[in-house]
C-alpha cells in the first residue's frame, strides 16, 4: 500500500503502521493478512511514485503482493497557495529562527489565501494525480501483470488550516473515476465510508484525519473489496 497521512493518524495523532486499529491493518486481518505500508505526512500520487522508483524496500515486496492499494490523491486536491517547492523548502531554511518564523508566517495565512484564491491552485492537479498514479500501475503491472489494484478516491475535510476550502476535490475524483475505468482498477470510495463521519467532527480536531470509528468503517469496505478480489488463500 501507498498512503498518505490517512493512513497512518488517528484522532490524537500519528501513530505506528502496525497499530491495529489503523485501517490498512484491520483490512488485513479482515482476511488474514497483513499490510507493507509506504506513506508519509502530506504524500500526494507523485511522492508514491517517487517511492517506488526509489525505495528499494518497495521493490523486495512486490513479489510477495497480493493486492496494490493506492491510498494517495486526497492531499493532492488541497489548496496550495504556496507552490509545493517553496512550501516543501521551508524546512531547509536557517538559522532555526528564520525556518520557525517562515512556518507560522505561511500557516497563519494559508486558510486566508486558500478563501481568497477558491482553493486554487491545488497541491497537485488532477492530470498529474492520475498520470503519477498510472505511471505506478504500468510499472508495477510490468512486473505483475495479474495483480489487483486498488485507488482510494479521495474523501472530505472540514479543516481550519485550509480554511474550510476544498474545491479541487470534485475535479480530482471525476478525473480518477475515468483513469480507474480505462485502467482496470477498482475504487474505493471513502467519501461514502466517511464522510458525515468527518464533516460531523467525530475524527481529528484537524478536521482531516478520521477517529477510530471511521478506520474500523475503512478497513473492513477494503477487506471485503479485496476478498473479492484475491483468489481465496493466496493471502
Amino acid at each position: 500500500m501507498f498512503g498518505d497521512s490517512l493512513s497512518f493518524h488517528g484522532p490524537d495523532g500519528p501513530h505506528p503502521a502496525d497499530d491495529a486499529r489503523l485501517w490498512p491493518n484491520v483490512a488485513a486481518s479482515a482476511i488474514g493478512g497483513h499490510t507493507e505500508l509506504f506513506a508519509g505526512f502530506g504524500w500526494t500520487a507523485r511522492d508514491a511514485y517517487w517511492s517506488l522508483t526509489g525505495d528499494p524496500r518497495v521493490w523486495a515486496q512486490l513479489p510477495k503482493a497480493d493486492v496494490l492499494v493506492l491510498a494517495v490523491g486526497g492531499m493532492d486536491t488541497l489548496p496550495s497557495p504556496l507552490p509545493t517547492y517553496l512550501r516543501q523548502g521551508i524546512r531547509y531554511l536557517r538559522p532555526d529562527g528564520l525556518r520557525r518564523g517562515v512556518r507560522k508566517g505561511y500557516s497563519a495565512a494559508q486558510p486566508i489565501l486558500a478563501r481568497l484564491t477558491r482553493g486554487r491552485p491545488v497541491a497537485l492537479p488532477s492530470a498529474l494525480t492520475v498520470r503519477y498514479l498510472d505511471m505506478i500501475v504500468v510499472a508495477i503491472r510490468s512486473l505483475r501483470p495479474d495483480l489487483p489494484v486498488i485507488a482510494l478516491l479521495p474523501g472530505y475535510h472540514r479543516a481550519a488550516s485550509y480554511g474550510f476550502v476544498h474545491t479541487g476535490r470534485e475535479a480530482a475524483v471525476r478525473a480518477m473515476r475515468q483513469w480507474a475505468e480505462e485502467a482496470g482498477v477498482s475504487l474505493l470510495d471513502s467519501a461514502e465510508l466517511v464522510g458525515a463521519h468527518v464533516l460531523e467532527g467525530h475524527g481529528n480536531p484537524d478536521g482531516m484525519h478520521w477517529g477510530w470509528s471511521g478506520h474500523a468503517d475503512v478497513g473492513k469496505a477494503l477487506g471485503a473489496l479485496i476478498a473479492s478480489l484475491v483468489e481465496p488463500n493466496s493471502h
